[in-house]
């Protein structure tokens, strides 16, 4: 959300309001609303007042705290929905049905309002888009086909299909991440702990004798000295120093876009091919199958793009419906984002001139499955060197840093 001051003209007299809202047009809608005999001239994008800011993070702060919907949860209640219309039940009584059964409080309130605006006369469609947000474009998008073609089962197996898909990729990133993490922190803390407990006896005697430190063990007596005197400083700075990084990049849109472009850095090891990979895939994903169902491809591809979590992949993504908008075939304006390979852009040429696009693009989809399932299965592997040379590194400076002294000792005697 944005800030800002529109210029509003009452009886001859002119004001500022301050606004907060998406766009421009979106902020002179709100005050020519609220100002209804009123001019409304003109709105001018201003930086968040300090107040606003804090308040933003005192949101963010309480947002974290609120149960979430939890992807399993939304499956299987698309999924219950899907079946019960599909033998017959009208929506209303199905997504009642849900509501009453499903055991998410959050869901269950989503569900109960939807129902509600149902029967109150709303389509569906207008029904679930408040809750954009807690859904995904791809709901919405798959909701309003349903509700056109009149399939709402069909539509809803669909999307319970890429919502699934896209769990499991999660799912098994997690779970070949998870040995890794456990690894270097069991490390890390047996590190500190010997810091903590094992170098302090060896300080009392180099305390003893006047002689010159080596490095590697003035670097341990200085992490000693920390540690043990300013340790939960320490750790209270870095997860304030890690909040504050993670609110920053999920609210200011100029960091969150030059943290995603070094993401996907070549030179950012393993880490760009995985988000580059996943990203893809769903992208390509969602876009393949809402062009199977029907779909225009303008629309499909607003949807699809709505997915990309990185800002940067993003960018170049939106160009894509500009360019068919000016009469650019799809594979030639794939071809301009510089994010497809060109055995890639053949076959959607290909699908594009054969009248088989919904079928190459679910190769495409498939071939970016493979490479991201690839890296996945072998991430352990990818990463062993990594692991090894930070361990290595623990390891040779705890080893320096106490027998260095100890070859000198003799010397230090004399």
């Amino acid at each position: 959300m944005k800030y800002f001051n529109v210029t509003v003209r009452t009886k001859g007299k002119k004001r500022l309001e301050l606004v907060k809202a998406e766009s421009k047009a979106e902020a002179l809608k709100l005050v020519k609303k609220k100002n209804s005999g009123s001019i409304v001239q003109r709105a001018v994008e201003v930086p968040a007042p300090m107040g606003a800011q804090i308040e933003d993070m005192i949101g963010g702060i309480k947002k974290n705290f609120e149960s979430k919907i939890n992807l399993n949860s939304k499956i299987s209640a698309i999924r219950q929905i899907s079946v019960m219309t599909d033998a017959g039940i009208s929506i209303h009584d199905a997504i009642n049905e849900v509501a009453i059964n499903t055991e998410n409080p959050k869901l269950k309130d989503i569900y109960l309002n939807i129902g509600n605006d149902i029967n109150a006369g709303k389509s569906i469609a207008d029904s679930i888009e408040p809750y954009a947000e807690e859904f995904g474009h791809v709901a919405i998008a798959m909701t309003k086909l349903g509700e056109q073609t009149g399939n709402i089962a069909g539509a809803y197996t669909k999307l319970a299909n890429i919502l699934e898909d896209i769990r499991d990729n999660i799912k098994k990133f997690k779970k070949a991440i998870r040995t890794p993490l456990i690894t270097l922190g069991a490390m890390a803390i047996a590190f500190t702990i010997m810091i903590m407990v094992v170098v302090p006896k060896f300080k009392e005697i180099f305390d003893k004798f006047d002689h010159a430190l080596p490095i590697p063990t003035q670097i341990l007596l200085f992490l000693e000295n920390v540690l043990n005197n300013y340790g939960l400083y320490v750790l209270g700075a870095l997860g304030v120093i890690i909040y504050a990084f993670i609110h920053y990049y999920k609210s200011s849109e100029e960091f969150k876009y030059k943290i995603d472009k070094i993401l996907i850095h070549p030179k950012f090891y393993l880490i760009h091919k995985v988000v580059f990979f996943s990203t893809m895939h769903k992208y390509t994903l969602v876009f393949g199958e809402l062009v199977k169902s029907g779909i225009p491809v303008s629309e499909a591809l607003d949807t699809a793009v709505g997915m990309v979590d990185n800002s940067y992949i993003k960018e170049k993504l939106l160009t894509v419906n500009a360019n068919i908008a000016r009469g650019i075939s799809l594979s030639d304006a794939f071809e301009q984002t510089e994010l497809f390979e060109n055995m890639l852009l053949q076959m959607i040429r290909a699908g594009e001139q054969g009248g088989q696009l919904d079928m190459m693009l679910g190769k495409v989809t498939e071939y970016y499955d493979s490479r991201f399932q690839d890296l996945i299965d072998n991430l352990a592997t990818y990463i062993e060197p990594i692991m090894m040379f930070f361990i290595a590194g623990l390891v040779l400076l705890m080893a320096l840093g106490i027998f260095m002294p100890m070859w000198d000792l003799g010397k230090a005697v004399k």
